[in-house]
């Protein structure tokens, strides 16, 4: 899982020590993940079990009451009654055998939305196109990735392309200098224009990542969307096959509300994958099964506080493991 962190034999040499602590940092042990999602645990998987379990047979009240339930645990309306629908058409599956059939159903799920590996590429620059709303903890998570892949050995190179919200380039500038890595911002300008030069600026001094931090204003639509397109046509310009992933960043408490933001950015930009920020506490993960349903948006970054550190690679069948483990 880890081993995009090697370097081949012709790149530079880093410090061991600073990979194993960057390995450390990314690393999500089995109890840390299952105390990070307890309580969607508790929402998703064990209130549900509960309360089917001891019946002998389905029926209309008993899946319309789980319907209920899992709509209550961020699943949403369509993917659970999909679920529950499924129920209602066999007579195979026993209530007794509910965990078992949910953690079949969500394990294919998520696998039906793809890998959840970051995509990183050793031998050339690496463009991560960050977008979300405002408040999603955009700019913390791009903190969080450039330090991580300093950590790792990568030269790393932030794009202040927030250039809507007020002092949005000064409060990335603070994280740049936190995570020890290098800024380009040019205040007053079109977020297209800010990229076009950061991507010059990487190419030219062979930066091997590149961030690009993105407005997230919703007050106007239309205006946000043509905003990302300009940069995204930017990118495909000047570094055709570099774009390695375009990540939504979402508040984990947010629930449902993810949808909604992740068909907004859908229509703008190609996403190709997710980034759930605040998920360490929240009872509300069980929007990734409803992302991967939804929109085969696979969550490759969660966050988990509020350190540098706070950033883990997310496994989806260690998460389904860890979300059916007995206590």
């Amino acid at each position: 899982m880890f081993n995009f962190f090697k370097k081949n034999n012709s790149a530079e040499d880093v410090n061991e020590e600073k990979q194993e602590s960057a390995k450390s940092f990314w690393n999500f042990s089995f109890d840390k993940l299952k105390k990070t999602i307890s309580n969607t645990t508790q929402n998703l998987v064990d209130n549900v079990v509960s309360s089917v379990e001891e019946e002998e047979e389905f029926d209309d009240f008993i899946l319309d009451d789980m319907e209920d339930m899992l709509i209550k645990a961020d699943l949403g309306v369509n993917l659970a009654s999909s679920v529950t629908d499924k129920l209602r058409k066999q007579t195979k599956v026993k209530p007794s055998q509910i965990k078992q059939f949910l953690k079949d159903e969500f394990t294919e799920i998520l696998k039906s939305a793809g890998s959840t590996r970051l995509n990183l590429d050793d031998n050339g620059l690496n463009i991560y196109f960050i977008t979300g709303v405002n408040g999603a903890g955009k700019t913390t998570l791009i903190a969080k990735l450039a330090n991580n892949f300093r950590l790792s050995g990568k030269k790393v190179l932030l794009a202040a392309g927030d250039t809507f919200r007020a002092a949005a380039e000064e409060q990335l500038d603070i994280w740049a200098k936190r995570a020890q890595v290098d800024i380009l911002r040019k205040d007053g300008i079109e977020s297209a224009a800010v990229v076009y030069e950061a991507i010059k600026k990487a190419q030219s001094e062979n930066y091997d990542i590149l961030l690009i931090d993105t407005a997230g204003r919703l007050q106007n639509k239309r205006n946000l969307m043509e905003e990302l397109n300009k940069v995204k046509n930017v990118i495909d310009k000047l570094a055709p096959g570099r774009l390695k992933e375009s990540i939504l960043v979402l508040d984990a408490n947010t629930g449902q509300n993810g949808i909604s933001q992740a068909k907004l950015f859908t229509e703008a930009v190609d996403l190709t994958s997710v980034a759930l920020t605040k998920l360490d506490g929240s009872a509300k993960g069980g929007i990734i099964i409803a992302l991967a349903k939804e929109f085969k948006l696979p969550v490759k970054l969660v966050g988990i506080g509020e350190k540098l550190e706070d950033i883990k690679l997310f496994n989806s069948e260690e998460f389904i493991e860890a979300l059916f483990a007995k206590k």
